[in-house]
C-alpha cells in the first residue's frame, strides 16, 4: 500500500487556507459587531434620555409647574401667559416663583448637558422661549416627525465632532394649551425633545474590543498553525505505520456496527475465527489468513447503511426486507474499496453471500467463480447462526450444524470448504448464552418497538407468542399469572360508533390498565381482549369499577378471568387463546 506525502502536504495547505479564511472572517463579525453593539448603545442612551425627559416633564404638568425659591441666580418663567400671579409668599416669608412644565424641563435639560457629553434640548416650532429655537437639523427632523409622527434619528458632524442626533416629536395635548392657548392645536406636532451624544467614548470602547479581539484571535491563529502543523507530522507518522496499526481501526469499525445492530454482538469475531479455522485446515499461508481474517471483521460494515427498521427487527424480513438488506454486501464493497487499507479484501467481502450453486447474491456467481475466501467466509457465517439462538429458531448443536452443512454440500457451499470445515469445527467451543434476544433496557425497549400494537399502544399478539415461548427458559421474563380482559358487543359498538371512537376507548382501558398495574407485559390480542402478564398475583376485579367509568355511556361490558400459567400449563399462543371469554 502506497501512500503519497505530496496528498498531506495538499491537504495541509488547504486546512491551513480554510483556517485562515475562517479566523479573518470571525475577525470581520466580531469587529462589525463590536461597532453595531456601540450604535445600539447609543441609540439605548437616547432612547433612555428621552423617556426620562418626557417622564419629568409630564409630571410636572400634572403638578402644574414647579414653584422654586426666589434666589439672585433664580431664573424667572416670564412665559407663563395665562397665571395672573405666578409669584407667591409663604408663611414663613419666603418668596416663591411658579416655573412652567416646558420651561423646568428646559431648565433641567440645560444643566445635565453642561455636565456630560450630551446635548438635550427642549425645541418648538413656535418657541414661547427662543432658547428653545430649532436648528437646522432640528428643523429637518421636526418637518419628517410633523408627517410620520415618529421618532427621527441620524449621525451628525457637529464642529467637527460626530454626533448621535435623536428627535423625538412631542404630541399637543390639552395641558400644553395652558401655555400655547393661541399657536398650538390638540394632537398636532410643533416640538419634542432634541438629544445629541457625542460618539467618541462608544466608538473609542468599540476600538478597544475590536482590537481585543484581534488579539485573541490572532492568538488563537497562531495555536491553529501548531496544531495544523503537529497534524501534518501525526498524519506522516501515521501514513508510515498505518499498515502496523491496521486493527484498531478494523475494530473501531467492527465496534460501530455491534453497537448499533446489538442482536449480534460477537458475530463478526466469531466469523472471523471460524474462518480462520477452515482457511488454515485448507493449508492457506499466515498471511492469506490473516487477510481472510480482516475481511471477516468487516464484512458486515455495509449495514451501516440499513434502515433501523430492517437491521433491528428481531423476527424474520420479508421479501421486500431482505431484498433491502441484500444491499450491504454492496455498500461494504464500495466502502472498503474507497481505502486503501482495505483494497485488497473488498472483493472477499462483495462474494460472501455467493451460492456455490450461483443463487446467491450479489451477482450469481457460481462455483469456482467465487473467491475462495467469500466461500469460507460464507460458511463459517452460516455456521454461526446455526450455533447461535435466533428468535424464531434455537441454536442447533455444532454435529447437526456440521452435518447440515454436508447437507448442503455443492448446492449452497463449497465441498472442498465444507470437508475441511467438518474436520475444523468439530471441536471449537461455543458459549451457552450467545443468543439473538436482548438483555439490555434499552435492547428490550428496542426489540419490542416491533411488536406495538398501534391503536391501543399495548403490545401486539406476536409478543406474546414469544414471551409465553421463553417464559421458562429467560429469567428476565418469569411471569407466573395471565389475566384475560374481554370486551363484549365491541365489534356492535364500532359498527355503530365507528372506529375513531373504538380506538379512544381502546387507548384509554390500556392507559388504565397500565396505571392500576405497573406490569411491563400489556397485550391487545383478537381485537376485543386485553391480556397482562405478572410475576405477582394482581386482583382485577377489586379495580373494576376504575376500568367500568371508560365504558359509562357505552353498549360495552367487561368481564376479567385470572390464571395460574404453571398450573394451566400456558406455553404457547394458542394454550392463550383457549382461555379467551
Amino acid at each position: 500500500m502506497k501512500h503519497n506525502v505530496y496528498f498531506i502536504n495538499k491537504i495541509v495547505y488547504i486546512v491551513f487556507a480554510i483556517w485562515t479564511l475562517i479566523i479573518c472572517s470571525v475577525g470581520f463579525v466580531l469587529v462589525n459587531e463590536n461597532y453595531s453593539y456601540s450604535e445600539e448603545l447609543i441609540k439605548k442612551e437616547a432612547q433612555t434620555s428621552v423617556k426620562k425627559n418626557i417622564s419629568f416633564r409630564r409630571w410636572v404638568a400634572k403638578q402644574g409647574g414647579v414653584y422654586v425659591l426666589v434666589k439672585k441666580n433664580t431664573k424667572h418663567d416670564k412665559y407663563l401667559t395665562n397665571v395672573a400671579d405666578h409669584n407667591i409668599v409663604t408663611r414663613d416669608g419666603k418668596n416663591l416663583t411658579l416655573l412652567s412644565p416646558a420651561f423646568t424641563l428646559s431648565q433641567t435639560m440645560k444643566a445635565y448637558s453642561n455636565n456630560t457629553n450630551r446635548r438635550e434640548r427642549l425645541v418648538s416650532s413656535k418657541p414661547l422661549n427662543p432658547e428653545n429655537k430649532v436648528d437646522i437639523w432640528e428643523a429637518k427632523a421636526l418637518k419628517i416627525a410633523k408627517q410620520t409622527k415618529k421618532p427621527f434619528s441620524e449621525n451628525q458632524n457637529i464642529e467637527n465632532k460626530e454626533y448621535f442626533r435623536c428627535f423625538q416629536p412631542y404630541i399637543t395635548k390639552p395641558l400644553c394649551i395652558k401655555c400655547h392657548p393661541k399657536d398650538y392645536t390638540i394632537g398636532s406636532v410643533n416640538g419634542g425633545i432634541s438629544i445629541s451624544i457625542l460618539t467618541k467614548s462608544f466608538r473609542e470602547e468599540a476600538f478597544a474590543r475590536s482590537i481585543l479581539s484581534i488579539v485573541m484571535l490572532f492568538i488563537l491563529y497562531l495555536i491553529g498553525l501548531v496544531v495544523i502543523y503537529y497534524g501534518k507530522i501525526i498524519a506522516e507518522k501515521a501514513v508510515s505505520s498505518k499498515i502496523k496499526d491496521y486493527e484498531q481501526h478494523i475494530y473501531s469499525l467492527v465496534d460501530l456496527i455491534e453497537k448499533r445492530d446489538s442482536y449480534t454482538a460477537g458475530h463478526t469475531s466469531r466469523v472471523a475465527k471460524f474462518s480462520t479455522l477452515i482457511a488454515k485446515e485448507m493449508g492457506y499461508k499466515e498471511d492469506e489468513v490473516y487477510n481472510l481474517h480482516r475481511a471477516c471483521m468487516l464484512h458486515d460494515i455495509g449495514k451501516i447503511s440499513t434502515p433501523d427498521s430492517i437491521l433491528l427487527k428481531p423476527g424474520k424480513l420479508s421479501d421486500s426486507e431482505y431484498k433491502i438488506m441484500q444491499n450491504h454486501v454492496t455498500v461494504s464493497y464500495d466502502l472498503l474499496r474507497k481505502v486503501d487499507l482495505y483494497k485488497d479484501i473488498a472483493e472477499i467481502v462483495r462474494h460472501h453471500h455467493e451460492k456455490y450453486d450461483g443463487t446467491g447474491y450479489p451477482q450469481g456467481l457460481k462455483g469456482s467463480e467465487i473467491p475462495i475466501f467469500s466461500q469460507i467466509m460464507s460458511l463459517a457465517d452460516a455456521f454461526d447462526a446455526m450455533t447461535t439462538n435466533r428468535i424464531y429458531k434455537s441454536k442447533k448443536t455444532i454435529e447437526v450444524a456440521i452435518k447440515e452443512l454436508n447437507d448442503l454440500s455443492s448446492m449452497q457451499f463449497s465441498p472442498d470448504v465444507v470437508e475441511a470445515a467438518s474436520i475444523a469445527l468439530k471441536n471449537v467451543k461455543i458459549k451457552s448464552n450467545i443468543t439473538q434476544r436482548p438483555k439490555t433496557d434499552i435492547e428490550k425497549e428496542r426489540f419490542s418497538f416491533f411488536y406495538k400494537d398501534s391503536v391501543s399502544g399495548a403490545f401486539n399478539q406476536d409478543y406474546l407468542k414469544y414471551v409465553l415461548t421463553h417464559n421458562i427458559e429467560d429469567e428476565d421474563f418469569g411471569v407466573k399469572f395471565l389475566f384475560v380482559i374481554s370486551l363484549h358487543n365491541f365489534s356492535n359498538h364500532n359498527k355503530k360508533y365507528g372506529w375513531e371512537h373504538g380506538d379512544n376507548i381502546l387507548k384509554k382501558i390500556r392507559k388504565k390498565i397500565q396505571k392500576l398495574n405497573a406490569s411491563d407485559f400489556i397485550f391487545r390480542l383478537h381485537g376485543d381482549y386485553f391480556v397482562v402478564l405478572n410475576k405477582d398475583f394482581f386482583e382485577y376485579k377489586e379495580h373494576f369499577q376504575e376500568i367500568n367509568k371508560i365504558l359509562n355511556g357505552t353498549d360495552i361490558t367487561l368481564t376479567c378471568e385470572h390464571y395460574d400459567i404453571e398450573k394451566e400449563n400456558i406455553k404457547t399462543l394458542r394454550d392463550a387463546e383457549k382461555l379467551l371469554i
